[in-house]
């Protein structure tokens, strides 16, 4: 078993444990060298929050930044002399971080015993590498907003505060910002194959109700946009259980637009992180809250094969068979949290799941009604990301 899925499976019972002495598992964490120097200052702050709190906060952060961290934390806690005898509740716990294998296992073969056409260095990446995001600008950010529907009583009040949100806050993150606005199934489809199939994708000014993100408001388009090292795609309509909705009401499968995007030796896109946000409902059960006891008291060649399906994230604003909330003035409850985590943590140096983390923490929290637990949401991420994801403030 991978050691963040050790470190995931155990983490209340290993979080329980080291609240007996926050300051020495911070410290030892900062020396080890497993956590930043913005990290360690901002988990130091224990004034500011519990034990429990920051305790919380630390193996979040380690959990997230990639395999190697993660089995040196394991490492760390079973095998240093001072944290074995300040936690003896970690002895307990089944970590077997020193079983784990560093590739995985395959029957042998004597068709594998001939080398004579593997590549001469194979390299395993290091996982704690964030994507290299160089490109100016980063890439592109791509929102279909719909907002005006045929049937007018499904209209979308509200959308458009959304996408000015995710305009302005992914300008400021260094992308270029493009927005089609009021799409039809067929639409829908024929611009994000578009904006899947081509390097150079000239062909958008052709696509119907193009607008850019400049200035401070939507304007004309500017012209042929080039992919950059990643791609943001927003879909802010209506929907139903796997699926979005043109405004003519026919459903786009959202399992068919990520795989529009599947790395090809053809893309743009292939080995770059492909982002997609959607805002849609996902049915319309109601979705009940349930209460619960408050717990806050190296450089070289190398050769590399990766799956078609790597390198996506998909964040959906609530789970399947649920409606998503929508203020006709302020926006939906999903986007405006979006965008004021990205506010927050991008300048922080955040991983994009963890940010995404604090969304689902902020919109689970939220009360559609005045009776608590009486009509909630649950927003869900879903990620085949190799690296961290780290998006930075900067002027194009």
């Amino acid at each position: 078993m991978p050691a963040q899925d050790i470190l995931r499976s155990n983490k209340i019972a290993i979080q329980k444990a080291l609240c007996a002495n926050y300051s020495l598992i911070l410290n030892k964490v900062y020396e080890k060298k497993l956590v930043t120097d913005d990290d360690y200052q901002d988990l130091k702050s224990i004034s500011k929050g519990t034990v429990r709190e920051h305790v919380n906060e630390l193996v979040d952060k380690i959990m997230f930044k990639g395999e190697k961290r993660c089995r040196a934390f394991l490492d760390l806690l079973q095998t240093d002399d001072d944290i074995k005898q300040t936690y003896p509740g970690l002895e307990d716990l089944q970590l077997n971080v020193s079983s784990l294998l560093p590739f995985p296992v395959q029957a042998s073969s004597s068709s594998c015993d001939h080398n004579e056409d593997k590549p001469s260095e194979i390299k395993r990446p290091n996982q704690d590498d964030p994507y290299q995001l160089n490109s100016r600008p980063v890439g592109l950010c791509v929102i279909i907003n719909n907002e005006k529907f045929f049937n007018k009583e499904d209209d979308r009040p509200g959308t458009n505060k959304d996408a000015e949100s995710l305009a302005k806050v992914f300008s400021w993150l260094g992308f270029r910002v493009l927005m089609f606005k009021d799409q039809t199934r067929d639409q829908m489809d024929q611009t994000l194959t578009c904006l899947a199939s081509v390097s150079d994708s000239s062909q958008l000014q052709q696509l119907r109700r193009v607008k850019e993100w400049s200035g401070g408001c939507f304007t004309d388009f500017q012209g042929a946009a080039k992919h950059g090292d990643a791609f943001i795609c927003c879909i802010l309509s209506h929907g139903d259980k796997g699926v979005v909705e043109g405004i003519d009401g026919k459903p786009l499968s959202i399992k068919e637009i990520t795989r529009a995007f599947k790395a090809t030796d053809q893309s743009a896109l292939t080995g770059k992180p492909k982002v997609f946000l959607i805002q849609a409902c996902q049915g319309g059960q109601d979705h009940r809250g349930v209460l619960v006891k408050d717990q806050k008291a190296d450089d070289g060649c190398r050769y590399l094969y990766i799956p078609d399906e790597a390198d996506f994230l998909l964040s959906m604003a609530t789970v399947e068979d649920h409606p998503a909330y929508r203020d006709e003035i302020d926006g939906t409850w999903f986007i405006q949290s979006v965008c004021k985590q990205l506010w927050e943590y991008c300048p922080r140096g955040e991983h994009i799941v963890t940010i995404l983390h604090h969304v689902n923490g902020e919109v689970s929290e939220m009360e559609a009604t005045s009776v608590p637990g009486e009509e909630k949401q649950m927003p869900k991420v879903e990620f085949t990301l190799r690296k961290t994801l780290v998006l930075s403030p900067h002027h194009i």
